[in-house]
């Protein structure tokens, strides 16, 4: 009885270590090309929008205009401030998805 128990044993052991070579590797295709164009100036007043914006803080306003001018013609996104300006990024992002739905 120990004499199986022991072979049991080690055959437990050995098994778990066995290793299983690694399958295939899948890359990932690369992610698609987006047509870019400059974003506004942080300083420069935007182009007057087909909505009331006033009373909305400048960066917002930009980033308002920036989103619009994205959503029918090449991507035109400033990506230090929409990482970094909640006032750009909010504005970018309504700017889009209103002139979208035009």
């Amino acid at each position: 009885m120990n004499r199986s128990l022991v072979a049991i044993l080690c055959a437990t052991v050995i098994a778990g270590c066995a290793t299983v070579s690694p399958g295939p590797s899948v890359v990932a295709p690369p992610p698609p090309q987006v047509e870019t164009a400059p974003p506004l100036s942080p300083k420069a007043e935007p182009p007057p929008p087909a909505v009331n914006l006033t009373g909305f803080p400048l960066p917002y306003r930009q980033g308002y205009a920036d989103g619009c001018a994205s959503a029918t013609g090449p991507q035109r996104k400033d990506l230090t401030r929409f990482g970094s300006d909640g006032n750009y990024r909010t504005g970018w992002t309504d700017g889009l998805a209103l002139c979208k739905k035009k």
